[in-house]
């Protein structure tokens, strides 16, 4: 057995390692479960009991040198090998990952709600639950008048309805705001429609209202020039057709020559050249009285479109189920937008 530790103590001051992996293999040479130092503590079993002690003495020491010369080797390797040059950047990710996108519509409403700003509107909000007040009643809608029938509501209760447009928030404004104000309202409104390609339950819509002084209907048609040129071009026409509402009176709906065929006419347009985006129209005073502003002193005009319609002309997407199906083959194509 003198003999064996005398040969291990050779070789453990004689080795020399230059990788972490030969030091590892240093380890398992010796020190493991089936190393040579290992061996020969299974072998002090059979040694004379006049040389146990000695031969105890021999192997604990013998074990105490490898480790250290073990703990030298990796203290030394593990320094060095830190400190050699790599192409490794390990602050890249992990893995690589495809950028996202703003949905379409919160582009084109951004869009909306800029244009507007810089001819001083601010943007208002309300809750898409509402009372019957707020989304009827303050807005000219007589109980049980036919004008009612214009929207098919989901109801909560008798007195509460997911909101069928965003004019209850112009009514939310005027009761708290004191004129003058002008301000567009964004939001989510609910009707009960059957989808389709042209129509959905719930849909995305920015309204606006603009109440002061001497307001007229020339302000309201400047106004809706000025933003479709802004979003759709310079070149672009409106034509302003008389309608009905119960909130405004003198009403429209504006057309704006189409942008698919420039005005000469396609399937998008009828082959009419023309293509409606919006209703407006001067506030009725009767709204106004409503919510505590003299109309006698003030007037105003309203307008209200939906952020699918003019998305949809934007991009030339034809059906309108693509905006909340997920499908990400059709999302990816606005990867490039803001």
């Amino acid at each position: 057995m003198r003999e064996k530790i005398d040969s291990i103590l050779e070789e453990i001051k004689s080795f020399h390692a230059e990788s972490l992996s030969q030091a590892e293999e240093f380890r398992v040479h010796l020190l493991s479960k089936k190393g040579k130092i290992s061996v020969l503590f299974d072998e002090f079993r059979t040694v004379p009991n006049e040389m146990k002690k000695e031969m105890g003495q021999r192997l604990n020491e013998l074990k105490i040198k490898a480790q250290e010369k073990l703990h030298e080797l990796k203290e030394k390797l593990e320094g060095s090998e830190s400190s050699l040059p790599t192409d490794l950047d390990l602050t890249l990710p992990a893995e690589p990952f495809v950028p996202g996108t703003r949905h379409p519509l919160t582009i084109i409403r951004n869009e909306i709600i800029d244009i507007f700003s810089r001819i001083g509107f601010t943007v208002a909000e309300g809750p898409e639950i509402e009372d019957d007040w707020h989304n009827f009643s303050a807005l000219n809608f007589p109980p049980n008048h036919p004008a009612r029938d214009m929207q098919d509501t989901f109801f909560i209760t008798k007195e509460m309805a997911l909101r069928t447009h965003t004019s209850s928030v112009q009514v939310r404004l005027m009761e708290s705001t004191p004129p003058p104000l002008r301000a567009i309202m964004p939001g989510r409104v609910y009707r009960n429609e059957a989808i389709s390609a042209r129509a959905h339950c719930f849909f995305h819509q920015v309204e606006g209202l603009y109440v002061d002084k001497n307001v007229s209907f020339t302000d309201l048609k400047q106004a809706m020039l000025y933003f479709v040129r802004e979003m759709f071009g310079e070149k672009t026409q409106i034509r302003l057709r008389p309608s009905y509402f119960p909130f405004t009176e003198p009403s429209a709906e504006m057309d704006i020559s189409c942008n698919f065929c420039e005005g000469k006419g396609c399937n998008i347009c009828k082959y009419s050249g023309w293509v409606e985006i919006l209703g407006c129209g001067m506030v009725d005073p009767n709204v106004l009285e409503n919510c505590k502003i003299d109309s006698k002193q003030y007037s105003g005009f309203a307008f209200g479109m939906g952020v699918e319609r003019i998305t949809m002309l934007r991009y030339q997407v034809k059906d309108l189920r693509l905006f909340s199906e997920n499908d990400v083959r059709f999302l990816a194509q606005f990867r490039s937008a803001i």
